[in-house]
């Protein structure tokens, strides 16, 4: 176990891969997916991890996962996912501009680049899908990508192709949160910190809120309650007759302390072969990724810290600070398509709002506001002026 951990969150959000990214939208459900799953199951190292349990709640998941991973459902996930990410980044961009938010953001784009010819080859068709739905992601090769990001020159023997999305964009989505919290309380709003959600209690069609901390040991009520608990929303809603079909996937991150910040990068990277993302915040190297399938543990595996650690060094080996890295798990609510759970429930006063799965920070904007017209209005008009089907 490493010594120096950053916190283990309840979700993917305060050390996160720090990418605003419509490029990132393809699910993790898709026809090439259940080969690099079974060739998990013997790699300990392998960026998709499936750890077999007696759990009956992860093998529900796994049945309907397979079932998107078809190629005609797989490619109506990921419409519906790039229309939802465009119009989130569209609204965070309003709101940091409205707001004077500043959370060490890049407004550089994403690369995207291939290691691999067989991966960069299948991947076409989905790119090509993005382009057609307005996702501007190009199709560059290795030269262009070195020109965007020229601290990539030590992978150069090795990239194959690459895309960039000039329009999506990186940044501390803890920062974010902080930032958006002020904004919040200047305008009345009201945080109870140190607060637990302890249960979700029935009264005829309206539901009430057990919660135990600050407020004392008690229960809430209001007009309007959101579930937005990540993966921890599946087992709080069990207890009132609702069961979603979303398992949470343990993502990693390790946060390097630059010594040489001028040969890291500029540009959020992925790295596809690896399932990595790469973010500069600040003089930092943020680096995270994977997905790991084995229940609500956040223990934080060494080996997968290792890999991780591993390919950031061979990467950009003179930036140094590897050895001070500092190494997180958070847990993503996922569910089988990648798409959210953002709609009421059958009682009067609770909504969804959870199951972002990888795309968390990316399409929060726009599911919240998505969630408050329906809350206020019933529809959502501006998404579908917004809508790119």
């Amino acid at each position: 176990m490493y010594p120096r951990p950053i916190g283990r969150g309840f979700t993917r959000s305060f050390a996160n891969g720090g990418q605003i990214s419509v490029s990132h939208a393809e699910p993790l459900a898709n026809a090439r997916a259940p080969l690099k799953v079974l060739k998990g199951l013997f790699n300990g190292e392998a960026p998709l991890l499936f750890r077999p349990s007696l759990d009956i709640h992860q093998w529900r998941w796994l049945i309907s996962w397979l079932g998107q991973c078809l190629p005609d459902q797989a490619k109506k996930n990921t419409l519906l996912a790039v229309q939802m990410a465009s119009y989130s980044r569209h609204l965070l961009q309003q709101v940091r501009e409205e707001h004077q938010l500043d959370y060490q953001h890049r407004t550089r784009g994403v690369l995207h680049f291939y290691r691999n010819q067989l991966e960069f080859d299948a991947a076409r068709p989905v790119i090509e899908l993005m382009q057609k739905l307005g996702c501007e992601r190009k199709v560059i090769d290795k030269e262009q990508a070195l020109t965007i990001e020229p601290a990539l020159r030590w992978a150069a023997p090795n990239i194959v192709g690459a895309t960039y999305t000039e329009s999506d964009e990186s940044g501390n989505a803890h920062l974010y949160a902080q930032e958006l919290t002020a904004v919040c309380q200047r305008m009345g709003v009201e945080f109870a910190h140190n607060t637990n959600v302890m249960e979700l209690l029935r009264e005829g069609r309206r539901i009430h809120v057990r919660v135990n901390g600050d407020l004392g040991n008690t229960h809430l009520s209001a007009n309007h309650i959101v579930v937005c608990m990540g993966a921890w929303s599946t087992p709080l809603l069990r207890s009132v007759g609702i069961y979603l079909n979303q398992y949470p996937a343990k993502g990693y991150s390790i946060t390097v302390p630059l010594e040489h910040p001028e040969n890291a990068p500029y540009v959020s990277l992925t790295d596809d072969e690896n399932r990595l993302v790469y973010s500069r915040l600040g003089d930092q190297l943020r680096v995270a990724g994977t997905a790991e399938l084995s229940g609500y543990s956040r223990e934080l595996n060494a080996r997968r810290c290792d890999m991780i650690l591993d390919q950031a060094r061979r990467l950009f080996p003179e930036a140094g600070g590897f050895d001070q890295a500092r190494f997180w798990s958070g847990l993503r609510p996922a569910t089988p398509s990648n798409l959210p759970y953002i709609e009421k429930t059958k009682f009067d006063n609770l909504w969804l709002n959870t199951g972002h799965g990888t795309l968390g920070w990316t399409t929060s904007c726009g599911s919240s506001k998505y969630l408050a017209d329906l809350i206020c209005n019933g529809n959502v008009t501006e998404f579908d002026r917004f809508s790119l089907v």
